[in-house]
């Protein structure tokens, strides 16, 4: 009797159960994963976004992944990803943390906070921007001043091969300089080098394989050799360069003149000494500079890189540019912001780079503070989200030929440029880029100006030239490659 008692109360519990998950929907399927290393065996350690890819043919655009033991949600196409980080914004704008990154900044800082810290720092640091200029006329005359220094260090390269890397970080470089230190440094300053060739290491390590691991397994890594170490202490070399600017900002700081971003985050600090509840602090300071400095530096530069690679890899396409060029603006006017409506061809080039070279396939990952209703699914709180930028940027539903280099994408019939809403390099919803309009400023000046005066080959001829990316995990980063600029 006393067993069939406990049966029935099983079965009562089952049904409970059963009802409850009905009603509240399950976890997303997906490939068996098994325990602590979950689904890392049979994920391409070098691109896991493929795998994603491949996955979802079975599993669909809402499945869930094992990276280690982190239970992560993939979401892959556009209308999947646009469902989640625009129609349901405020559920999906968590950041997951990213171990490799709070080692560093230890939580602080823009890019990898939440709540109230997130909110007020994102809303400080558009402010702040768009006041020094971000997206306006300022801005437009530092980067056409910058300009003006690339391609004269182009022009002394007497067009011999040269590794185009440096040359871009450099200029790139100086704009997010001005607008954070209030200065931009000489391109043969041996300090500024040495930062550059520390960020340009660390984007690379980020995307590489062992970075992955460090991320999944911590506090393993953490008692195991390896470059993270050597990368840590590198690293310190950015952290010792951006305090000292910072403690030169507070012996010179005018509180009715502030020059740039520091100053104005060291005014509001003083403001806000007195309350408890302010993210106004000198941690919070130094880690938001940090994310802006290197994410200002390093993405810009490379998808410039990527341009001029495409540039020689199809050099019919670079001609069409330059003699739409050589019409709207001429061999010796300066271009302006306001050409880009009379350069559609050279735009819808600029689009398609960044279109094509989907730069960050698997976005910034973000994160589930509560539990999330989404498609008929539950994501559980302390559930990582990976919106597949990648999926967007090549679905077969929204553009014509995905994996082709295809400027048509951004034309109309009439030769007109013409958007799409699958383009967004820059991700989409509360956690968008916020230097978006910068970047956007950025690529549009400094490829027209290049191309206005110089014509790009390689040494070894457009057969030389291998768009496919080198490091494909955190980003999609371009291979090494030498150029010649040729002055027109």
């Amino acid at each position: 009797m006393e067993l069939f008692g406990s049966l029935v109360l099983v079965l009562i519990l089952a049904v409970l159960v059963l009802v409850k998950w009905k009603r509240k929907g399950s976890l997303p399927p997906g490939p068996l994963a098994l325990p602590l290393i979950g689904n890392l065996l049979i994920m391409d350690k070098r691109a896991p976004f493929k795998s994603f890819m491949k996955w979802s043919n079975t599993y669909g655009p809402v499945m869930t992944v094992y990276l280690g033991p982190q239970r992560t949600v993939v979401l892959v196409g556009y209308e999947t990803v646009k469902e989640a980080l625009v129609d349901q914004a405020d559920d999906f704008k968590g950041r997951a943390p990213v171990p490799f990154l709070d080692t560093i900044l230890r939580g602080y800082g823009l890019t990898i906070s939440n709540g109230d810290r997130w909110l007020q720092l994102r809303r400080f640091t558009l402010t702040t921007l768009r006041d020094f200029g971000m997206g306006r006329k300022r801005m437009e005359q530092w980067i056409q001043e910058e300009s003006e220094h690339l391609l004269k260090s182009f022009e002394e390269t007497k067009s011999t091969p040269v590794d185009p890397t440096i040359f871009l970080s450099r200029a790139v470089s100086n704009v997010i300089c001005s607008l954070v230190f209030g200065q931009r440094f000489d391109y043969d300053d041996k300090s500024f080098l040495h930062l550059l060739q520390i960020l340009s290491r660390l984007v690379r390590f980020v995307s590489s394989p062992w970075s992955q691991l460090y991320n999944i397994f911590p506090k393993l890594m953490q008692l195991l050799p390896g470059s993270h170490h050597t990368m840590f202490r590198e690293v310190d070399d950015i952290k010792a360069f951006i305090m000292t600017k910072i403690t030169e900002h507070e012996q010179n700081l005018d509180f009715s003149d502030p020059k740039d971003f520091i100053d104005c985050f060291l005014i509001r600090l003083k403001q806000e000494k007195h309350n408890p509840d302010t993210e106004f602090h000198k941690e919070n300071m130094f880690a938001t500079v940090v994310n802006l400095f290197v994410a200002g530096t390093e993405t810009t530069s490379t998808t410039i890189r990527y341009a001029l690679m495409m540039m020689i890899k199809h050099p019919h396409i670079q001609e069409q540019i330059q003699r739409e060029i050589d019409r709207v603006i001429g061999q010796n006017r300066v271009p302006t912001m306001d050409d880009r409506k009379s350069l559609p061809f050279t735009d819808a080039v600029i689009h398609e780079v960044q279109r094509y070279m989907d730069i960050a396939p698997l976005s910034v990952p973000h994160y589930a503070m509560h539990d999330i209703s989404f498609r008929g699914y539950v994501i559980p709180k302390d559930t990582v989200i990976v919106p597949m930028l990648h999926s967007v940027l090549r679905d077969e539903v929204q553009w014509e030929t995905p994996w082709t280099f295809n400027p048509e994408h951004f034309l109309d019939a009439n030769g007109n440029f013409k958007k799409n809403p699958a383009f967004i390099p820059f991700s989409a919803g509360k956690r968008a880029c916020v230097g978006e309009s910068l970047a956007r400023m950025e690529l549009f000046l400094f490829i027209v100006s290049l191309l206005q005066k110089f014509s790009f080959s390689s040494p070894k001829g457009p057969d030389g030239i291998d768009p496919s990316p080198e490091l494909s995990s955190f980003a999609n980063m371009p291979r090494f490659y030498e150029l010649i600029a040729s002055p027109r």
